[in-house]
């Protein structure tokens, strides 16, 4: 997959524009982990959504599987903050709902539902509704209705920030065990540093809004990873002191506009 001179300003052409991303240019292999960092507003979900397809870039030329990206696709699947789960459907419906989309045969679409769920711990929860689901087992259900389009690329917007830390730990060994097997490469948006470090092959930091690369720094480093050895502990001293410029010029941008309203 592949961003070259990407860039997205909103409203264009209107007294309401503004620029988002300007000359991305990032690439991402097959099978690779790579976490989005970079302070509010600096246009991280902008970048996933332009990957997924849901937005057209303002400029520059995005590419996955060798292929111009000019919409959705089911190889790219897009996993949000809140799970969106539908409410009226059972687990195992709310899995396999993009695949009845396709009008693939009920019996066929509950088979892979149960492959799914048996890859994210969730077996038993096959005909439970949401409601009765904790906030992890929700996430975790969000991720399988993704692996059951047998995606290529998985696009995970912040999806475990409303989670309390031990959940939100746990969800992140969670996900590497589902990626291993996957082989799927994942873009993953965050705003803490230590779900990066824990997470990424590389981390993208962005700049404050219109959000550029800053800086990639790699992480050739086996998992699961001790956040209190040395190596990790200087890694999350040089990601802190690339974010701390690009928060300050936010909150003073976020503070101009409050004002000037």
């Amino acid at each position: 997959m592949s961003c070259v001179g990407v860039g997205k300003i909103w409203n264009a052409g209107s007294k309401l524009a503004h620029e988002a991303l300007t000359d991305i240019e990032l690439e991402i292999d097959a099978g690779e982990f790579v976490v989005l960092l970079g302070p509010s507003g600096c246009g991280k979900s902008t970048l996933l959504c332009l990957i997924a397809g849901l937005e057209a870039p303002t400029s520059g030329v995005i590419s996955a599987l060798g292929e111009r990206i000019t919409g959705p696709a089911p190889e790219r699947s897009l996993i949000f903050q809140e799970t969106s789960l539908f409410p009226w459907l059972n687990v195992w419906q709310n899995v396999s709902f993009g695949l009845s989309v396709r009008g693939v045969p009920t019996e066929q679409r509950k088979e892979t539902a149960r492959q799914v769920l048996g890859r994210v711990g969730l077996s038993n929860a096959f005909d439970k509704r949401p409601d009765e689901l904790s906030g992890g087992m929700r996430q975790r259900v969000a991720v399988a209705r993704a692996l059951a389009m047998q995606p290529k690329v998985l696009l995970m917007d912040e999806p475990f920030a409303a989670l309390d830390v031990q959940t939100r730990v746990k969800m992140q060994d969670f996900l590497l065990d589902v990626w291993d097997v996957s082989k799927a490469s994942v873009l993953f948006v965050t705003h803490h540093i230590d779900e990066a470090i824990a997470l990424a092959d590389r981390v993208v930091v962005l700049t404050a809004r219109p959000g550029r690369m800053k800086a990639v720094v790699p992480i050739d480093l086996p998992r699961p990873r001790d956040l209190t050895s040395p190596a990790l502990l200087a890694l999350r001293v040089e990601l802190t002191s690339l974010l701390r410029d690009e928060v300050d010029r936010a909150f003073a941008e976020q503070e101009s506009i409050s004002v000037t309203c």
